[in-house]
């Protein structure tokens, strides 16, 4: 988690972004992916080279994609409208960081926040004070 942060703080005003991988609900490792927005500053999308890698990484008997990461460096860790519109429900997780705190998200058919994301308890035991969802 610190080191995602510290990502944050050293990519900001642009926001970052990457995929989160482990099993069982526990994320074990991450891959940094670039930003190809057009506008990085107000927006992320995951570089889909990226994301195709990590899909194959995983049939190949990797950890699988558990979900995304991406950061508000200007802003609070809640998901925004435009979150809400880019996200599958398909159930992975968001975990939103801005440089100090972090919570995490899963998206769903008809979620409390804008209909896509329900707030889910971030556990990170040795992450530096990092925060849950409320």
């Amino acid at each position: 988690m610190a080191e995602i942060q510290q990502l944050v703080l050293d990519n900001a005003p642009q926001e970052i972004c990457g995929i989160l991988l482990g099993r069982d609900g526990r994320v074990n490792s991450y891959r940094i992916a670039r930003n190809v927005a057009a506008d990085p500053v107000r927006h992320f999308e995951i570089d889909p080279a990226t994301l195709i890698a990590a899909e194959r990484a995983s049939r190949d008997g990797g950890d699988p994609i558990l979900g995304y990461y991406h950061s508000h460096p200007a802003g609070t860790v809640e998901p925004s409208r435009t979150d809400a519109e880019s996200a599958a429900p398909d159930g992975r997780l968001w975990l939103i960081l801005n440089g100090r705190d972090a919570a995490a998200w899963r998206t769903a058919d008809n979620g409390e926040i804008y209909g896509r994301f329900d707030a889910i308890m971030l556990d990170c035991s040795g992450a530096n004070g990092q925060t849950a969802a409320e």
